[in-house]
């Protein structure tokens, strides 16, 4: 036994080092047009990743402190595979001055010499060049808690890229611990291991994407978590108010608020009221943030970025591909446009199908639909980047269903279209991605099926 643990000491130890050289040639060497060394590294780090929750299944301080050395390693150095960052530090300093982000288009205020906005914007060329010329011709889409996030980082560095960078860094990061400590308790109530968190917490996929590159899924799944650990003790007041400030976050869970439906019936008595009450306040707490800005020009701007990503921007889609593909045999020309509109009320109709026909019971079974629901989304959408699947992956760890961690690692193929060649998407590859989750998906329902059936 102690030569056991002994081994599993000095393993562990190895594999720590290992990853740790891993995650400092990512944050400070590598280029994302370089897809070779980006896919060996993020391949090797899960394979690694794996063998050290396995070996240290019980250990949770132990998981807990490699996951946060691992953020730190991130916590100076600017992000080198996404370029929203710039973005989120523009909108920042319009908020820290009082202005709205969604007024204007940051191209709008570089092409105004006279500056008739009369706004200063400190490192505004840098920023403009940094997010690039299509995020910059666009208004911003970020919801209110989000854009609270980034002003935030203006306050405290109003004259440092980096410096706000560090501090969205380490909002993010408070966020994943949230993530972790609720997601711990939260599965203990559900008679699940704890340590499955560390799915999350550890995935390298999630150390890249949230840390590493700024995305803010975390800041908005902490508030899910945390609703849903709420509502599982049947506090559905606090839950409707923390499920709010998630939507405020991100909009995403907004889409799945019909789900919801059998819960509330079951665990309240027919609770129609309490239902009412809760959709209420989350769409009220929706309302109250948004209030500040609430204009017929920000409904405008807002509306039309946001129809933006159905009807004009393409990236890493699944069946949406398969169907452009059927479009141009059949007419010859792209078909975003109208399939942009059409694949939504595709996504609605699922989404109300899972409210009133599954079971929605329990808390799992909620989160189960949950999930089902946020990857049919994905799977019918124009547009699905890497971080996205963040989302899934979170709400996997709490259901018998693994396929959003293969996913979490699938997804990185979709880096391929900013290779050196040009940003241009590797078709084959996208297929490869969907084939492989798709298929260990179906996998996955026909293992449970025969589990249930034996049973």
């Amino acid at each position: 036994m102690l030569i056991t643990l002994k081994k599993n000491r000095t393993t562990t130890i190895l594999l720590v080092l290992i990853s740790l050289l891993f995650y400092i040639v990512f944050a400070y060497d590598q280029d994302r047009s370089d897809f070779i060394k980006l896919i060996t590294l993020i391949g090797t780090l899960f394979f690694i990743t794996n063998k050290i929750i396995q070996i240290n299944k019980d250990c949770f301080w132990l998981l807990t402190g490699i996951g946060i050395t691992f953020r730190l390693l991130f916590i100076a150095i600017l992000p080198n595979l996404s370029q929203d960052f710039y973005r989120f530090i523009w909108d920042g300093r319009l908020i820290s001055q009082g202005i709205s982000p969604y007024l204007f288009t940051p191209e709008s205020y570089i092409e105004d010499a006279s500056n008739s906005f009369g706004v200063i914007i400190n490192q505004a060329q840098e920023l403009y060049n940094g997010m690039g010329s299509l995020n910059g011709s666009h208004f911003s889409n970020y919801p209110p808690i989000n854009q609270l996030c980034f002003s935030i980082a203006s306050v405290f560095t109003e004259k440092s890229i980096l410096g706000s960078v560090v501090v969205m860094r380490v909002i993010i990061i408070l966020a994943d611990l949230g993530i972790l400590f609720i997601g711990k308790k939260l599965l203990l109530k559900l008679h699940l291991n704890p340590n499955q968190i560390f799915w999350y917490f550890l995935n390298p996929f999630i150390i890249i994407e949230l840390t590493g590159n700024l995305h803010f899924e975390g800041v908005m799944l902490f508030f899910l978590i945390a609703s849903l650990y709420l509502l599982h003790q049947k506090k559905w007041l606090g839950a409707a108010f923390l499920l709010g400030i998630s939507v405020s976050v991100k909009l995403i869970p907004l889409l799945l608020l019909p789900l919801y439906y059998k819960w509330f019936i079951h665990n309240f008595n027919k609770g129609y009221f309490k239902l009412a009450g809760f959709y209420f306040i989350v769409l009220g707490i929706v309302i109250l943030t948004f209030a500040p800005f609430l204009s017929s020009q920000f409904i405008n701007n807002f509306s039309e970025t946001i129809f933006l990503w159905f009807q004009n921007f393409e990236f890493n889609a699944s069946i949406y591909y398969l169907i452009r593909w059927l479009g141009f045999k059949i007419v010859g020309w792209n078909m975003i446009a109208i399939i942009g509109k059409i694949l939504p009320i595709f996504i609605i109709l699922f989404i109300l199908l899972f409210s009133f026909y599954r079971k929605n019971k329990s808390t799992q079974q909620l989160i189960t639909s949950l999930l089902f629901g946020i990857s049919i989304y994905f799977l019918l959408s124009t547009t699905v980047h890497p971080w996205y699947i963040a989302s899934p992956l979170l709400l996997s760890v709490f259901t018998r269903y693994k396929f959003s961690i293969i996913w979490s690692l699938a997804v990185m193929l979709s880096y391929m279209a900013y290779s050196a060649d040009g940003d241009s998407e590797n078709l084959w590859l996208v297929a490869v991605e969907y084939f492989v989750v798709i298929g260990f998906f179906i996998w996955e329902i026909f293992q449970y099926r025969k589990r249930t059936v034996i049973s």
